[in-house]
């Protein structure tokens, strides 16, 4: 009997994930459930630091830091949050990790509503690299900041979730475009992409925001809203191996992140550790809150000289500080795996990919990868590695922006993924919990 049971046992495929696995997917999965947009997105970082202890810092008011203080700061969509170390910057440096809120999707116009047809219809703006296809027969919502009026010269925002299916972008019937599975169904965005709200009268989207946030309608002077896809997250495949959601690209590194920060939060390591989740990468991170902005840097100098006044501090720090950028990578498909660089070809389930790029599209070097494949070799497995073909373009992420910004060493990196940029992606159930062990090694190993 016992023989039976080891030959049992041995014959479990490695794939099959365990159940502390399963619970860091779920969790997740609540993750993205909980962050339709990029707004919500930071505010469910900010939920999961504040219980365990940060607080907010306001950029308006002088920082008074001290050892082991645990603060972020919120810009919008975008949060840095951080536990000041036991040493000064300038001499432990910073540990960083920096992922993104955004995802691609469609966003409103600020004169949304429309009639055509006998259609109410919303107009919708195209946001980062969507493939059009995927937004297609979806039961979408609405969600992001709406800007309220509160007298002369002054706003507040709140954030909405309309929850329930409101939208849908109709395909054309198959009889009316016969040749679509043979020609590909293309797709004009100002034509196409234009969601269905209704029937008969035009959309009073102000009406709607000022309803369901209790608010007087001449009171919401603006927003900033995008469609979702409301089927909830899941575990998939036969053993529960695959997670199937919107946006893993990128709450995936985003969740990650934000649990390896707060896991240790109680932990007293000499560098600083932060963790900065930025908006607008996916629009190519141009603005006050992405990271071709100054945020990370107006963090990072304030940290400094909140808790010393050496001369030439924050260069020094930056000197002895890493980044990881941390974002999704292309896991090979099966039914495309002659768009991939042959010999560097990740597979879900098996761990977090280092991604390099000789043209500096990724920040990757080889002392950065060094470095990197000892925080995996601490979570207990060896990293894959992506180039993408040598005939092929690639893609870039925060890494070469904020080194090139802050001076700072960088690795990119990221967990493999399928359909990225698609209305719904898949990344590995295994590969959540190795994040999180991996980016926590990252935060205080050495540090």
């Amino acid at each position: 009997m016992t023989n039976d049971i080891a030959s049992t046992t041995a014959s479990v495929p490695t794939t099959v994930p365990t159940s502390s696995e399963r619970a860091a997917a779920r969790d997740l999965c609540a993750f993205v459930d909980a962050s339709p947009s990029p707004f919500h997105a930071a505010g469910e970082a900010r939920r999961r630091l504040e219980a365990v202890g940060f607080s907010a810092l306001d950029e308006r008011a002088e920082w008074s830091l001290a050892s082991g203080d645990k603060r972020w700061v919120a810009r919008g969509g975008t949060l840095v949050a951080f536990i000041v170390g036991d040493e000064h910057p300038a001499t432990a440096g910073f540990r960083m990790i920096g992922a993104h809120t955004d995802s691609p999707n469609l966003r409103t116009k600020p004169i949304s509503g429309r009639v055509s047809r006998g259609y109410a219809q919303l107009g919708v703006e195209i946001y980062g690299g969507v493939i059009l296809a995927t937004w297609m027969d979806r039961d979408l919502s609405l969600a992001g900041r709406v800007t309220l009026h509160r007298g002369p010269g002054k706003v507040e925002s709140k954030l909405v979730d309309l929850k329930k299916p409101i939208a849908r972008v109709a395909n054309l019937a198959i009889h009316l475009n016969r040749a679509v599975n043979k020609d590909g169904l293309v797709l004009n965005e100002q034509k196409h992409m234009v969601p269905m709200v209704g029937l008969g009268s035009d959309v009073d989207l102000a009406k709607i925001l000022a309803q369901e946030l209790g608010e007087d309608e001449k009171d919401v002077v603006g927003w900033d809203l995008g469609l979702y896809d409301t089927l909830a997250s899941a575990l998939g495949g036969l053993s529960e191996e695959l997670v199937f959601a919107a946006r893993l690209d990128n709450l995936g590194s985003s969740h990650a992140a934000i649990r390896a920060l707060a896991e240790d939060a109680g932990r007293r390591v000499a560098a600083t550790r932060l963790v900065a989740l930025y908006d607008h990468e996916e629009c190519g991170s141009r603005s006050a809150t992405g990271a071709a902005g100054s945020v990370l840097a107006d963090v990072t100098s304030r940290i400094v000289e909140a808790l010393c006044a050496e001369r030439q501090a924050l260069a020094r720090a930056m000197s002895s500080s890493l980044l990881i950028s941390a974002d999704m990578a292309h896991a090979i498909h099966p039914n495309y795996p002659d768009q991939h660089e042959p010999q560097h070809a990740p597979e879900l389930g098996k761990g977090l990919v280092i991604k390099t790029n000789a043209n500096q599209s990724y920040a990757t070097n080889g002392e950065t990868a060094a470095l990197f494949t000892s925080f995996c070799g601490e979570a207990g497995y060896a990293p894959q590695h992506f180039v993408t073909r040598s005939d092929l373009p690639c893609g870039s992420t925060i890494g070469p922006i904020t080194a090139a910004r802050l001076g700072v060493a960088t690795v990119d990196v990221g967990a493999p993924m399928l359909s990225m940029h698609s209305c719904r992606e898949m990344c590995g159930t295994r590969d959540v919990e190795k994040a999180i062990a991996t980016y926590r090694a990252a935060l205080v190993t050495g540090a």
